[in-house]
């Protein structure tokens, strides 16, 4: 079986992120929904408490005092949507199970907590079916504008990124396409290790209609992912100032004959950017919800799975 080339790779990764993300963060909250509902029919005491603040939080939210069947007394908060009704002084009828400390909301219109597990997972389901289909329509453009004949050119490989003081993009490799009449063409492409190879002035063969992503192709058939529009002029704000060249410390030995000497993978930038995800969305989590689990977790899968996801269609290469 032939292996798939890199940008496949690539994007089989970019997919498998936001599919197991997604698939992790939509578990671990509807796990946590079946636990409530589970303690909620065991509740099947019931109380009266009394609201003893109320307006708290960005949400409005109340802080119940009430008593259990052993004399216990308790202060619980409570997410509510008819804030008008429960104010401070107000009763507030409980559920609750015998011996236990938890009490829920006795009024059925009050799901204020179990819409809060289950609105993120559409909100999630949401992201992650664009993020998916990007990958589906880049694969079938590619394998649509394939189909289409080819004209020569010659083509000059290039990489550059966005550069500012404080912060560098992400490397990209754009195409310098020359045709036989002079006219100049860029395209930007997805990394494939044959480009270390090519050098200025290679013949290739093009393929595209009017200014649409243009399949590459290289005199040894490899052919090259398109991203973004057929240019004419080159990209702006990114410099291009150099010629792409592997600089590689391996370069600098003599290596037998027949050795194979396999490219580097940008798989460490991704490692480094999911654990990046993980911490911005844990502090995330802390700073907006006081640092709940249910919370913090979900935010951590979140900044995960959101940057790694960016990551991979920025099309990584090393």
């Amino acid at each position: 079986m032939k292996r798939p080339g890199p940008a496949l790779r690539v994007g089989l990764l970019g997919v498998a992120v936001t599919l197991t993300g997604f698939a992790l963060f939509a578990g671990w909250l509807t796990l946590h929904l079946e636990r409530r509902y589970d303690a909620l029919d065991r509740a099947t005491a019931t109380a009266t408490g009394v609201v003893v603040a109320d307006g708290i939080g960005d949400e409005d939210d109340i802080r119940v005092r009430w008593t259990d069947d052993r004399g216990r007394t308790h202060v619980q908060r409570f997410g509510v949507y008819d804030t008008d009704r429960y104010t401070q002084g107000a009763d507030f009828p409980l559920l609750y199970a015998p011996g236990g400390t938890e009490a829920f909301p006795a009024d059925p219109d009050e799901t204020a907590a179990e819409d809060d597990l289950i609105a993120p997972v559409f909100l999630a389901g949401a992201f992650a079916l664009p993020m998916v289909g990007v990958w589906g329509w880049r694969g079938l453009r590619f394998l649509l504008t394939a189909r289409r004949s080819g004209r020569p050119m010659t083509a000059r490989v290039h990489r550059g990124g966005h550069r500012a003081a404080a912060w560098r993009g992400p490397t990209t490799t754009w195409l310098e396409l020359t045709a036989p009449d002079c006219a100049t063409h860029w395209q930007r492409v997805m990394w494939h290790p044959a480009l270390d190879d090519v050098p200025a002035g290679t013949p290739v063969s093009v393929r595209n209609r009017s200014r649409r992503p243009a399949v590459v192709t290289l005199p040894d058939g490899t052919r090259l992912v398109p991203l973004g529009r057929f240019r004419r002029r080159p990209p702006a704000g990114v410099p291009l100032g150099h010629e792409a060249v592997r600089a590689d410390l391996r370069d600098a030995f003599l290596l037998p004959p027949g050795t194979v000497v396999r490219p580097t993978h940008p798989w460490r930038q991704g490692a480094l950017t999911a654990a990046a995800g993980v911490g911005l969305g844990a502090a995330t989590g802390l700073a907006l919800t006081g640092g709940t689990l249910i919370a913090t977790v979900g935010f951590a899968l979140c900044g995960t799975t959101l940057m790694t996801s960016v990551w991979a269609l920025s099309a990584p290469q090393p």
